[in-house]
């Protein structure tokens, strides 16, 4: 009887285990999908708003670009408030600035408020966008870390879809204010749902709540085993007594994961992809589609396949793992940017084929699914995992915010690239990092599947080359 009795409360247990978990990929899946519907809002919007306003090129890379400056900016106030206030609280904070920065948009009166909204929903995506894979990170098991955070990574794209559709619903009347209002509904449901969720007990014990930690851990992990060896990982990384900006200085194996943190985001963001996600109507435009309608059809193509390949990313990484993932993507968004760049080419010499046209709009499809199937997710989920936990808010922070700058860099510069050298050459760029990453993945990128933060972080303090450190 006892041994059924024990079985009873064991599967109660595992079932209320599930239950917190589901809630809590449920919460940063929803913090993914603020992200994803603020990247993707502005590219069908902003044609509207253009044309509206008279804006010229460089306006029009303000517009864009003014949100990840402000997301930049987001990344290092949510290291200090991931810090000072946990993980949850700046989740909230995050989704009410979101809420702010739209409707802000959407009653922006000229292109400088416009501008001023948007730095406001930078914030806040900034903000969402170092916060959620880190908690993820820290709540989620060892063998299960890379499919949830890449689950977090497939709510960003179903973001991005959700944002092409609900500007096509818009652009019949052009009424690119509704685009960029409706898209504060989810933050709503974001701020109700975190508000009855648990802290990360990794920041807990970081702050002495031992014993608020442990209860968490306990609730997430019904194997009392399990939950005690986690606590005494935690409570042995805790021991070093640095954190942060002064870890950073003093110890060279933190600078060494804080700067690979930075290469991948640097990585992930010239790839280009970005550049198809905010001007997808503009390339569309550049290889022949000329009517809004068919841009807009193309652009919401280009998010279905955005968020089909990210389903590829959420199978592989843990078990084919990370590196493998990295070094096939970065090949294939090579090989697709070499071939747009041709297309573009025979569309400016003029009298090209109909063809050419659909090949490079099939290549934009390639080079997104290329992404959405590995430095999409996987750059997220390494950057989470390769940091040490005294100094993970302030590597983690670094890495983000070098995310949110390189992007910012890519908003502002692809229209007077192409007006300077040509569409084509522009994709050759493109093509040519690609090729350049793949090498650097090879080089510097670890495989971390299966492996746990505390083994990541005892194999690099032990001063393991940086490929090695998941070994």
């Amino acid at each position: 009887m006892e041994n059924i009795a024990s079985a009873i409360e064991n599967t109660e247990l595992e079932k209320q285990a599930s239950r917190l978990k589901f809630f809590i990929y449920f919460a940063a899946g929803m913090a993914g999908l603020l992200f994803g519907l603020d990247q993707g809002v502005i590219s069908g919007a902003l044609p509207f708003i253009s044309q509206e306003w008279n804006l010229s090129s460089s306006a029009q890379e303000w517009v864009v670009s003014s949100m990840m400056v402000g997301a930049a900016v987001g990344a290092i106030c949510a290291s200090f408030m991931a810090k000072a206030i946990g993980r949850k609280k700046s989740l909230v904070i995050g989704a009410a600035l979101f809420i702010v920065g739209s409707v802000g948009s959407g009653l922006a009166g000229s292109a400088d408020m416009l501008i001023a909204a948007r730095l406001i929903l930078g914030l806040s995506v900034g903000i969402a966008s170092y916060t959620a894979p880190l908690y993820l990170a820290e709540m989620a098991d060892k063998n299960a870390r890379g499919k949830v955070i890449s689950g977090y990574q497939l709510m960003v794209t179903v973001g991005i879809l959700a944002a092409f559709l609900s500007d096509t619903a818009f652009s019949c009347t052009g009424n690119w204010r509704m685009m960029l209002t409706v898209i504060a509904i989810p933050a709503v449901v974001l701020i109700l749902t975190v508000a009855k969720l648990p802290d990360s007990p990794r920041w807990l014990a970081a702050v002495g709540r031992k014993e608020e930690a442990d209860t968490v851990i306990k609730s997430l992990n019904p194997d009392p085993q399990a939950a005690h060896e986690e606590m005494t990982d935690i409570e042995e990384s805790l021991k070093v007594k640095q954190a942060g900006w002064q870890l950073f200085k003093t110890n060279s194996n933190v600078r060494r994961a804080v700067f690979l943190g930075v290469l991948l985001q640097a990585m992930q963001q010239f790839t280009g992809f970005n550049v198809i996600m905010y001007y997808s109507p503009k390339i569309l435009s550049l290889a022949g589609f000329s009517t809004t309608e068919e841009q807009m059809i193309g652009t919401v193509i280009n998010g279905i396949v955005f968020t089909l390949s990210t389903f590829i990313a959420i199978w592989m990484v843990d078990k084919s793992g990370r590196k493998p993932a990295l070094k096939v993507g970065f090949a294939v968004m090579a090989i697709a940017m070499a071939v747009v760049g041709v297309c573009m080419s025979l569309l400016e010499a003029g009298n090209a084929p109909i063809s050419v046209s659909y090949l490079a709009a099939i290549m934009t499809m390639v080079s997104i699914a290329g992404f959405g199937m590995s430095a999409g997710p996987i750059v997220w989920v390494l950057c989470s995992e390769i940091q040490p936990l005294k100094s993970r808010e302030f590597g983690i922070a670094c890495s983000t915010m070098t995310n949110w700058i390189t992007c910012a860099i890519v908003g502002a510069t692809f229209l007077s690239l192409v007006d300077t050298l040509g569409s084509a050459h522009t994709f050759w760029l493109y093509a040519v990092l690609n090729g350049l990453f793949i090498a650097l993945t090879m080089y510097y990128v670890p495989e971390t599947k299966n492996v746990s933060l505390e083994k990541i972080e005892q194999n690099l303090m032990a001063g393991k080359k940086l490929r090695n450190i998941g070994v």
